[in-house]
Order: structure tokens, then sequence, then C-alpha cells
């Protein structure tokens, strides 16, 4: 038996959208677009309207805990280039910025399902508390709105407005980059 959890695919978030009534629309085979500025120039958009589904842990993944790790883990959603402070958002969770660690590409994987890379803003394995960087919101009102997020693998982005993202996320809007 393998210790590999179930990946989803584009399909699947296809059919969460579906389910949730979500106003989304995902663009399929835009190329390998491993990086904010690849996946902007494939898009043919500014970089600032990429965002990017990032997984922070709180504290080292203790395996002995027990448990999936998902009430240590903690979903930021930034965009563009810009990289995520683990000093601000430590300050929001109200713990030190050493307890605060990017997640890697297996947990990421484990806790939502979709590979590092191409991690949509929901449609997650377990629902966990979103962070989404204020700047998102700046960005997106010079953009009519519109951004562009992982659509479940490197080959797919998903096309979503700014509303509909805080509608179905509901998150705690909080300066983190």
């Amino acid at each position: 038996m393998s210790n590999v959890p179930f990946q989803f695919t584009p399909a699947d978030l296809q059919r969460y959208i579906e389910e949730q009534a979500i106003v989304a629309r995902l663009i399929h085979e835009i190329g390998h677009t491993p990086t904010v500025p690849a996946a902007a120039a494939a898009l043919g958009v500014d970089p600032e309207q990429i965002i990017k589904t990032l997984l922070f842990l709180l504290q080292p993944q203790d395996e002995a805990a027990g448990g999936n790790g998902s009430d240590n883990a903690v979903v930021v959603i930034s965009h563009g280039e810009r990289r995520v402070q683990a000093k601000l958002l430590a300050a929001h969770l109200g713990v030190s910025k050493r307890r605060v660690k990017l997640a890697p590409a297996e947990t990421v994987l484990a806790l939502l399902g979709y590979p590092a890379g191409g991690v949509p803003p929901f449609g997650h394995r377990y629902v966990l508390p979103v962070v989404l960087d204020a700047s998102v919101t700046t960005a997106a009102a010079r953009f009519g709105g519109v951004l562009y997020g992982g659509g479940g693998d490197d080959r797919t982005m998903m096309q979503v407005g700014l509303e509909e993202l805080a509608r179905i996320l509901q998150p705690a809007v909080v300066a983190v980059s």
C-alpha cells in the first residue's frame, strides 16, 4: 500500500467549480508554466494578475502526533512575484516567525490534493484557513478584478474574479508580502 496521496486533476477542479456554482473558467494546455512570468506570458496578462496558492505550516509537522497535519496549516494567496513574509504571516497568526515554514511539495499534495505549481485557490482535499494578501485586492482593482490562478496542474490556469474568490474562500485579508 502506497503512502502517496491521490492527486486531483483539472477535471476534479472543473467538477468542484460546477458543483459549487463558482464563476470561474479553466484554461487548458497553455504550456509548461512553472513561474509567474511564464504563466503571465502564456496568458498575455500582467504578472500581477497571477495569483499563487501557497501552503504554510505553523510548525514542523510531527509525524508521531497523528492526524493529517491540517490543524497546523494555512493557505496563503499572494500574487505576481511578491514573496510572502513569514514575519507578517506569523504576526497575523499570533505565533513566532520561527514557527512559520513554507510546506514541502509532498505536504502540499497531501493536504491540498494538487501538485505544487498547479494548486488552485479552492477545491482542496482539506478545508484550511485562508489568508489573502491585501496587495491582491489592490492589484485586482487595476485589472477589473480579473485574476488567474492554478488550474490543477502546471499546464492549466483558472480565470476567476476577485469578488468570486472572496465569496468562495471568505479569507482573512492581511498584508503578508
